[in-house]
């Protein structure tokens, strides 16, 4: 059951005055909670709860967090209905959408317990050499950290999603500023944290969830000075304003964003010989997918003019018609889109290939395809924007070298992805793909870029704008080395160091000794 109020560690509080309510997008109309935004006093108090929290928390064992995040899932799954029809009523997504999300959810924090239990992912390291200094050196956790929820992923990138669950795999307590446009599905999982929290003898604090109707509480959470560093998933605009407050602390933190994308994807002419209804109709079903509100959504597809490319551009117009048009996050998301939408084609040198003509409810969006040629795309800068929805430019480019050279004005991108039928044909893109290369955090070949696989190898972040530090990722388990910083110890009693780098490895990791990778005690 909602409440509306915020959780301060295990406390319910509802301090303020300023309150909000969630809106179905659906229906149009809004949900019968009252949330009530945080007060200066519970941010403070949420803060220091967390700080607190560190004290045990950051030392405690591998196996107890694994625990916990374990509990977490568990405690998610409680939730069952009650979680899976706010989430709908909050986001206008489908039940298989929140039926699956739940899983990855749950997925993710499992994935992050094994992980700990596994035990090498503190890089344990030891340079122990007769006649010199005995060097040994792991990761450890930073402090409390704070996770904004994001509004296109209500479960796996909010309350509990892999921001959290990387940090608290980390040993840092979590402050989650919760998403507006969600907030009764953050406080569900928020009261299952708590409930794992006390399940498993976590110290209070270690997570809390704070209610936002604006930028105020975000703002104050990321100038806190306990604070040391923020997750955020969202706009360019919402992470470059994060990361500038962030930098003007006196001390500066770390925010890991991870912000816009247009995902570009190449098919080289091979592709369009052999499987061009193939992938007409693959891209027409990623470009609509989620309404076109995933981050990784195709928003540009780069071409060599021919004819082939322009019987793939007719039948990817088909299929995007024949989809239906679906529900958008939010009636202020719909807006946006539109806003963008008709910022793009205000402009001149573009052809329209979807229809516009068909009818949509009030916070539907219409799916949009559209057409350039290369030069028009170099000249005019519109053309690279992210439009948020189901939106796709299609870029007729001349010959490779102007294709190359539209790849090297793009922006940092989320994901690159090239279609290919034919091998022999590579080398003659060597250069255009070496620089795709240089753009994006994950490279794709013949497939789509919708979808985002949680395992160990995943990058899901990419050259600013895609994020705020292209060497992390938000998605994986190696989400995890956003939250942790080496500690070096030089010449330690062997009983005074951490089980990790004690001699006779009693966690029986994996470690790096002089050089070699083993799990033999010294």
């Amino acid at each position: 059951m909602t409440t509306g109020k915020n959780y301060i560690g295990d406390v319910l509080s509802a301090k303020g005055k300023t309150t909000y309510k969630t809106i179905n997008p659906e229906l149009n109309s809004e949900n019968e909670t009252v949330f009530y935004e945080a007060t200066d006093e519970e941010i403070s108090q949420a803060v220091a709860l967390a700080e607190e929290a560190f004290k045990t928390y950051g030392t405690i064992a591998d196996d107890k967090k694994a625990d916990f995040l374990e509990a977490i899932a568990d405690e998610i799954e409680t939730l069952a209905e009650e979680l899976l029809t706010t989430y709908i009523q909050e986001s206008g997504l489908p039940a298989g959408r929140a039926n699956g999300e739940r899983g990855r959810t749950t997925g993710q924090l499992r994935a992050f317990a094994t992980m700990l239990r596994e035990g090498s992912w503190v890089e344990a390291i030891i340079n122990k050499t007769e006649g010199k200094p005995d060097i040994r050196r792991l990761q450890i956790p930073i402090g409390p950290v704070v996770v904004f929820g994001a509004s296109n992923f209500p479960l796996a990138f909010s309350t509990a999603g892999g921001d959290t669950a990387s940090a608290l795999a980390a040993g840092c307590p979590v402050v989650v500023k919760s998403h507006p446009l969600h907030a009764g599905t953050g406080e569900l999982v928020a009261s299952a944290v708590i409930k794992a929290a006390k399940r498993t003898g976590m110290p209070n604090g270690v997570f809390s969830n704070l209610n936002s109707s604006g930028i105020a509480v975000g703002t104050a959470l990321v100038e806190h000075p306990s604070v040391k560093a923020v997750g955020f998933t969202g706009s360019i605009k919402g992470g470059t304003a994060l990361c500038k407050i962030a930098a003007n602390r006196a001390i500066p933190i770390p925010v890991y964003a991870e912000m816009g994308s247009i995902n570009p994807v190449l098919i080289l002419p091979s592709a369009l010989k052999t499987e061009s209804e193939k992938w007409a109709k693959n891209y027409a079903a990623s470009i609509v997918a989620g309404t076109g509100q995933f981050c990784t959504n195709p928003g540009l597809i780069l071409g060599i003019k021919s004819a082939e490319l322009d019987n793939f551009i007719a039948i990817l117009a088909l299929e995007t018609d024949k989809l239906d048009p679906t529900c958008m996050l939010h009636p202020t998301i719909k807006k946006q889109y539109e806003n963008l939408k008709s910022e793009v084609l205000d402009q001149e040198g573009y052809t329209q290939e979807t229809s516009l003509e068909k009818v949509v409810k009030p916070n539907y969006a219409l799916q949009n395809i559209i057409a350039v040629d290369g030069a028009t795309f170099l000249k005019n800068k519109t053309f690279h924007k992210e439009v948020f929805g189901p939106f796709s430019v299609v870029v007729k480019c001349d010959d490779v070298q102007q294709l190359n050279t539209i790849i090297l004005e793009l922006e940092g991108q989320l994901t690159g992805t090239v279609l290919n039928a034919d091998l022999q044909e590579w080398n003659n893109f060597r250069e255009v793909i070496e620089n795709l290369k240089n753009k994006v955090g994950r490279l794709i070949f013949n497939n789509v870029p919708t979808g985002v696989e949680v395992c160990s190898g995943m990058t899901h972040g990419g050259p600013f704008p895609a994020s705020s530090d292209s060497k992390f990722t938000s998605v994986g388990l190696t989400a995890v080395k956003r939250w942790v910083r080496p500690v070096t110890f030089q010449d330690w009693p062997d009983q005074l160091l951490p089980d990790a780098l004690q001699d006779k490895n009693p966690l029986n990791i994996t470690r790096t000794v002089n050089d070699i990778l083993t799990k033999n005690p010294i």
